[in-house]
C-alpha cells in the first residue's frame, strides 16, 4: 500500500523543517552547548512541525554520530526512531490517555533507565487534553525528572494548560508557515515524485492550507491521485470547490459599482455550476482584504503571493470604493461564512451580504432617522414639519407651567437614565422577542445588530454600528412608530426613538424629526398617530 505523502515527506532533520528557523536555531545551540532542558512545550497551529521537531530532538539526543552532525539520520538509533521502533521514545496521545491513572503509569515507568539510547524521551501530544488531576499528578515528575528522561509536550491550545505546567517547561511557539515557503516545498516534493505542476496551482494549494504544511501536502497528494502528469490550476479549483479569480473580482466590482443585479446574477451562476459558496465567500474576503491593503498602504509588495493581474484589479477597486465600504463589506462577508453552513436557500446569506454591502455604501453615514411617539395630543407646526409632543393636561387645582419654545432648549444633551439603560441591556432579548411578535422576524433581526443604547428622560437612542441596513429597516416610517410604542410600554413611560449609525449611542441636544412627507400628501407618522394612537391635531 502506498504511503501518504505527508508521512513520506515528514521532516527528519532540523534542516528539513520549513518555516520554523527560530525554533531550529535555538535547539541546535542548546545541543551544541549541552544546555538541553528537561521539559519543552511546543505550541502552535496544526501541521506546522511540532511533533516532527520533537522526534528530531529525540534523534539528536540519542544519535551516535559526531556532535556536529547530530542528528545524522543514518545511525541505528536515528533509523529506529524514523521507523517507529525505538523503545526509548514513548509517544502518548493525551486525547485518549488523559486520566490520572495514565499519568501515574507513566510516572512509575519513568525511573527505569533507557534500554537502547542515552535518554528516554516522552512526547505527549495534545497535552491540553489532560484532566486537571492528570496535570497535578505530572507536576512533580515534570519538575524533577530522572537525569535520563526528557519531556516534550505538544499542543495547539496552550492557553488551556495550567500555569504550573507552563512554568516548568521551555516554551517554543511554532508559527504558521508563509505561502511562498509552502509553495516552494511543494515544488520540491512534486519534482522529487516525478510530476509537474503549474505555479498558480501550487500557490492556490499553499494559500488554502492557511499556514499548515500537512494540509498542503495532503491536498497535493490528492491532486497527484487525479491521474494526470501535471497538476493544473483547474484541477485544484475543482477539488477545492473554488471559482476563478475573475469571478471573485467580478463580485467585488459589483459592490464597487453598486450593481446589485450583476452581483445576484453571478451568485446564481455559481449555484448552477455547483461551486462551493463557502469557499467562494472565503475568496471574496481574501480579495477584499487585498483591496483594503491597497487602500491603506498602496504597497503591492504586501500581496506578493497573488498574481500580478489580480493585484492590478485590487488597485483599481481600491480607488472605486471608500475605506468605510471596504471595511463593512469585509465584516459582512466574513460573518456570512458561518451562515452558509445551512438553510433552505443556500445562496440567500451570500445574496443578503452582497445587498447589504452595496447599500452600506449607497446610504450616507451621517443620516440619523428619528421619530416621536406619544399617546398624548400632539402639536404640529406645518411650516417646519416638526412634530412635537403637546404639553400634558394640568392637574385640577394647579396652574399649568408655561411651555418654553424650542429655541430656549438647553444647549447640553439631556442626562442619561442609567436604570433604564441597565433594564434594556439586561432584558434586551426579552424586548426583541416582544418586537418579533408585534413587528415580525425582520425587525427583530435588525435589532440584534444594536451595539449601544442611550436613554434620556423622553428619548431612547439605538446605535447600530456600521450596519446601516438594519438601522434603516427599524427607521422605516411604518416600523419606527411601532417599535417606539413597544419601548414606551416596556419602560413604562412615553419615549421617542432615535436610530443612529456608530458604535456609541448619543442623545441629541434638541429633538427634531426629519420631514419624511413626500409632496403634499399626509405625513405617515402623523397618520399613524391619528389612526392608531388616538392623537389629535391642534
Amino acid at each position: 500500500m502506498a504511503q501518504a505523502l505527508y508521512r513520506k515527506w515528514r521532516s527528519q532533520t532540523f534542516d528539513e523543517v520549513v518555516g520554523q528557523e527560530h525554533v531550529m536555531q535555538t535547539l541546535r545551540n542548546a545541543l551544541r552547548e549541552n544546555r538541553v532542558a528537561h521539559a519543552y512545550l511546543f505550541a502552535g497551529p496544526r501541521g506546522t512541525g511540532k511533533t516532527s521537531t520533537a522526534r528530531i530532538l529525540a534523534k539528536a539526543l540519542n544519535c551516535t554520530a559526531p556532535e556536529a552532525a547530530r542528528p545524522c539520520d543514518k545511525c541505528p538509533t536515528c533509523v529506529a526512531i524514523t521507523e517507529g521502533r525505538m523503545l526509548d521514545l514513548i509517544e502518548i496521545d493525551a486525547a485518549s490517555n488523559n486520566s490520572v491513572d495514565d499519568v501515574r503509569e507513566l510516572r512509575d515507568k519513568v525511573g527505569f533507565r533507557p534500554s537502547e539510547g542515552s535518554y528516554k524521551i516522552y512526547i505527549i501530544d495534545e497535552v491540553h487534553m489532560l484532566s486537571n488531576s492528570a496535570f497535578n499528578a505530572l507536576l512533580k515528575t515534570l519538575e524533577e525528572p530522572p537525569p535520563h528522561a526528557r519531556f516534550i509536550l505538544a499542543t495547539t491550545e496552550p492557553h488551556k494548560i495550567p500555569a504550573t505546567v507552563l512554568s516548568r517547561c521551555q516554551r517554543f511557539d511554532f508559527r504558521r508557515i508563509p505561502v511562498p515557503e509552502i509553495a516552494a516545498h511543494l515544488r520540491h516534493i512534486i519534482e522529487a515524485e516525478g510530476f509537474q505542476a503549474e505555479a498558480e496551482a501550487l500557490s492556490t494549494i499553499a494559500r488554502n492550507a492557511q499556514g499548515c504544511m500537512r494540509d498542503a501536502i495532503s491536498l497535493l497528494d490528492q491532486m497527484l491521485s487525479y491521474g494526470a502528469e501535471t497538476v493544473t490550476f483547474a484541477q485544484v479549483q475543482q477539488a477545492l470547490g473554488a471559482v476563478s479569480s475573475q469571478s471573485v473580482a467580478a463580485l467585488v466590482d459589483a459592490i464597487a459599482t453598486k450593481n446589485v443585479s450583476a452581483g445576484l446574477l453571478l451568485i446564481q451562476q455559481l449555484v448552477i455550476e455547483g461551486a462551493s459558496l463557502t469557499e467562494f465567500c472565503h475568496q471574496v474576503v481574501e480579495h477584499l482584504r487585498g483591496v483594503m491593503v491597497m487602500q491603506m498602504t498602496g504597497d503591492s509588495g504586501l500581496l506578493i503571493d497573488l498574481p500580478a493581474d489580480v493585484v492590478q484589479q485590487m488597485r483599481v477597486q481600491a480607488k472605486q470604493m471608500s475605506n468605510a465600504a471596504t471595511f463593512a463589506a469585509i465584516k459582512r462577508f466574513n460573518a456570512t461564512i458561518q451562515d452558509l453552513k445551512g438553510g433552505y436557500h443556500p445562496q440567500l446569506p451570500l445574496e443578503m451580504a452582497l445587498i447589504e454591502a452595496i447599500q452600506s455604501e449607497a446610504i450616507a453615514t451621517h443620516v440619523v432617522a428619528q421619530a416621536v411617539i406619544a399617546p398624548a395630543p400632539m402639536a404640529i407646526t406645518p411650516a417646519t414639519s416638526v412634530v412635537k409632543p403637546a404639553a400634558p393636561e394640568p392637574l385640577l387645582g394647579t396652574t399649568p407651567a408655561p411651555v418654553k419654545p424650542a429655541e430656549s432648549a438647553p444647549a447640553e444633551p439631556p442626562p442619561l437614565d442609567a436604570a433604564a439603560i441597565q433594564k434594556l441591556k439586561t432584558r434586551w432579548k426579552e424586548f426583541i422577542a416582544i418586537v418579533r411578535s408585534q413587528c415580525g422576524v425582520q425587525v427583530q433581526a435588525a435589532l440584534v445588530a444594536v451595539r449601544d443604547i442611550a436613554v434620556g428622560e423622553q428619548t431612547v437612542a439605538l446605535a447600530f454600528g456600521t450596519n446601516e441596513f438594519s438601522r434603516d429597516m427599524v427607521a422605516r416610517p411604518d416600523t419606527l412608530p411601532k417599535v417606539a410604542g413597544l419601548l414606551s410600554t416596556f419602560l413604562g413611560r412615553t419615549v421617542m426613538l432615535e436610530c443612529q449609525v456608530g458604535d456609541q449611542a448619543r442623545l441629541a441636544d434638541r429633538i427634531v424629526v426629519a420631514n419624511t412627507q413626500v409632496g403634499d400628501g399626509p405625513d405617515p407618522l402623523v397618520e399613524y398617530a391619528l389612526s392608531t394612537l388616538g392623537a389629535k391635531v391642534v
